[in-house]
């Protein structure tokens, strides 16, 4: 009897510490942690969120496709399966490519080595496209520009390819050069507490201050 009195106190003693320690840790905690965040760090915390007409269209972290359909004799075109063709928008800037299309339930890389012919090919087909596009030459298009971010998802693209990118955009949208390069260094990041990573140009938050100034 004293054996089964000692186990059912052992057992009653580790109840009570799990029903303690789940309040603590799996009620108290939580709530706790989520109002500091709201209170001190409400953007971060709601996903740093891009609203327009008082409605949420974008995260300032996961970058998007600035694209329209393309037109070929005077047409909308589609491909082979009667799909649309995107091509890149020339009154915006443009993000890097991605992987996944941007969409944050997949993010990825393409997993293709730096020797992977298929790579390589893709490498001069976006090289040729930004460079027509741009009205520059190749050989001045980053690296950037014709490689996804590891996450496939990345919203930020090097200074020298939105450098790139100003005299397009400005005379897309009749807009002086002075004024959109101003957009492009209010959007620019420098490197993290002065000497990690490199300065960076948010495409998404550019493009919504170039959407609000014109």
């Amino acid at each position: 009897m004293a054996g089964n009195r000692s186990t059912l106190a052992q057992f009653g003693v580790g109840i009570r510490a799990m029903v303690v320690l789940t309040v603590l840790l799996g009620v108290i905690y939580p709530l706790a942690m989520t109002g500091v965040g709201q209170i001190l760090f409400h953007g971060n915390a709601n996903g740093s969120m891009i609203q327009a007409g008082g409605k949420d269209v974008a995260s300032d972290l996961i970058g998007q496709a600035y694209t329209k359909q393309a037109v070929k004799d005077g047409k909308p075109e589609v491909d082979a399966d009667g799909a649309p063709v995107m091509v890149a928008d020339p009154l915006w800037f443009q993000t890097r490519p991605s992987a996944v299309d941007y969409d944050g339930a997949g993010s990825a890389a393409s997993q293709f080595g730096p020797n992977n012919a298929d790579l390589l090919a893709a490498v001069q087909e976006r090289r040729k496209a930004v460079a027509d596009l741009e009205g520059v030459d190749p050989a001045q298009v980053p690296p950037d520009a014709v490689t996804a971010s590891g996450s496939g998802l990345d919203p930020q693209i090097s200074p020298a390819y939105a450098a790139l990118q100003v005299d397009r955009v400005a005379r897309e949208r009749g807009l002086d050069v002075a004024k959109v390069k101003q957009l492009v260094e209010d959007n620019t990041k420098g490197r993290t507490i002065g000497f990690l990573g490199k300065p960076t140009v948010n495409v998404v938050t550019l493009n919504r201050d170039l959407a609000a100034l014109t």
